[in-house]
């Protein structure tokens, strides 16, 4: 591979990419990073884009957190935040937080146990304060209720075991809200306790924090602030980052060619390039004719070649999935020569695209007649790249698609509508647990399940899988899930994509995650040695 030895690949067994030298931290200066996209809110807990949690991350605290300089996010890389302890009784059914004492929000008033209420009461759509868009509402579905119990103490009383409730939690995605700042106001003037307090946000230009000199963590942040700068256009975010205008490129944004470009034109850069925690996926709308035939869904299915994808997209390193993230980076995904056993995924595409192509022709398409599309993405190089690639592949069981770009703003609740018929999606792992992904996106009434596909069969195991504390169990019972979801082509994922993160050799403190694009991101350990 061209400049190997210059490109850091992250791999299974590389746990971390700290860049923590045995020099003193250095308080001071500012951080640019670049940001691919604009969000259309500044509230967390009402996006699903990592545009929003990327820099909000930095203004919050969670309950717990993944701990910031473990790659690969698990229950046993949990650690304390503003719950600075926690016990679980025996039934385990409630979890019982300690907060920490003297917490402030950036408006300088007290944080207590009954902003956790009132959060997750939102979040599960309980409270007066409604959120406009819930992405993590179907998290919950097994919480009954948030009982506090003076200021700082709180229980999560919960309807049935779940293990893994915890990694929900930790999730970057995951802040405590306060109860005095109502959601419109967090939309553009975020109120956290976290090291950074929110300055301004300046759609399609930039967002910018600046350090909380009041945060509850002493010594912490080291940086004075943080300025997201946002270009749409990767090339010229590249040049940028060449002649040292940014410090930090957007997370995975970065083919691997365009990683070893950089790379010989700034050889000083550190790069790293996760296994990958994103998955490029179709969703079809299952309610519009002549979609809603499972025949047709079977053979759009069948034609997708995953190896051209991966091939054309990602220089051979991208890697293969049913539903959860693969190894190395992955905890949970089925292995390799289990897929390769799964309908679509075997290596005869030719035979594939053959039996796609008798059944459009039973449907009454052929080379005469030929069925005219649209495919909805986002107006972004990672969504619009795929999705070229998928419209030729369509042709050849006679589907003849045009791309519709659509913008960030648009895009969500466009599908959250399911205001689409055909559509190339992008799934960031928010957190590497089953309870996270399968909740989301493939249970009758998950927010992510933009498709709509229900299956009272499999919501019932992925309760079953919730409930199981053998993780090996758990695992195996995850794997069969996985291979209901192929089988029904309730949404096909097409690869995981691999994708670089750069950073200046000044950047300190940071590891890039291996397993979620999400929750890395609090930076209060960074600083610049400069």
């Amino acid at each position: 591979m061209a400049s190997a030895s210059r490109l850091t690949i992250v791999l299974f067994s590389m746990f971390a990419l700290v860049t923590t030298t045995a020099l003193a931290q250095k308080q001071g200066g500012i951080l640019r990073q670049h940001i691919i996209d604009s969000p259309a809110s500044m509230s967390i807990h009402e996006e699903t884009t990592v545009v929003a949690t990327r820099p909000m991350m930095a203004v919050f605290n969670n309950l717990v957190l993944f701990d910031q300089h473990v790659a690969q996010n698990s229950l046993a890389s949990i650690v304390p935040d503003l719950g600075r302890e926690w016990t679980w009784d025996e039934n385990g059914t409630r979890l019982t937080f300690q907060l920490q004492k003297g917490v402030k929000w950036h408006d300088g008033k007290p944080f207590t146990a009954a902003d956790v209420k009132c959060t997750w009461d939102m979040v599960q759509g309980k409270s007066t304060e409604k959120l406009r868009i819930n992405p993590r509402k179907s998290w919950y579905n097994n919480l009954a209720e948030v009982v506090p119990s003076g200021d700082h103490q709180v229980t999560f009383v919960l309807k049935r075991p779940q293990p893994a409730f915890l990694a929900l939690l930790a999730a970057g995605m995951s802040p405590v809200y306060p109860c005095h700042v109502p959601p419109a106001v967090m939309r553009q003037r975020p109120i956290g306790t976290g090291p950074f307090i929110f300055l301004e946000f300046k759609s399609n230009e930039y967002i910018k924090v600046g350090r909380n000199p009041d945060y509850w963590k002493p010594g912490r942040p080291y940086l004075d602030g943080i300025d997201y700068v946002l270009s749409k256009n990767r090339s010229t975010a590249i040049l940028a980052f060449e002649a040292k205008k940014y410090d930090l490129t957007f997370a995975g944004t970065l083919t691997i060619p365009l990683t070893r470009d950089l790379q010989r034109q700034r050889p000083d850069a550190i790069c790293v390039l996760p296994p990958g925690s994103v998955s490029t996926n179709l969703i079809v709308n299952r309610t519009n004719p002549p979609f809603d035939s499972p025949e047709m869904r079977r053979a759009m299915a069948l034609t997708i070649d995953r190896q051209a994808f991966i091939d054309i997209l990602t220089d051979g390193q991208g890697l293969r999935a049913a539903a959860m993230p693969p190894a190395p980076g992955g905890l949970w995904g089925m292995p390799a020569e289990m897929l390769a056993k799964l309908p679509g995924y075997g290596p005869d595409v030719a035979a594939n695209r053959a039996e796609a192509r008798a059944i459009m022709k039973q449907l009454g398409y052929g080379p005469a007649k030929r069925l005219a599309i649209k495919v909805s993405t986002r107006d972004i190089p990672s969504y619009r790249e795929p999705a070229i690639i998928l419209l030729d592949q369509l042709k050849e069981i006679y589907i003849d698609a045009e791309l519709e770009p659509l913008d960030t703003t648009q895009w969500y609740p466009k599908v959250l509508r399911k205001d689409y018929t055909v559509a190339l999606n992008l799934t960031g792992t928010a957190v590497d647990d089953p309870d996270a992904m399968l909740y989301e996106n493939y249970t009758c009434n998950g927010v992510g399940n933009y498709n709509g596909y229900c299956n009272p069969e499999v919501d019932t195991l992925i309760d079953r899988q919730s409930m199981e504390p053998d993780q090996e169990k758990r695992r195996r019972m995850v794997w069969e899930i996985e291979r209901r979801l192929v089988e029904d082509n309730a949404k096909p994922l097409v690869y995981f994509n691999r994708g670089g993160n750069c950073f200046d050799p000044s950047v300190k403190g940071l590891t890039i995650m291996i397993n979620s694009i999400y929750n890395g991101w609090r930076m209060e350990d960074v600083w610049l040695d400069r």
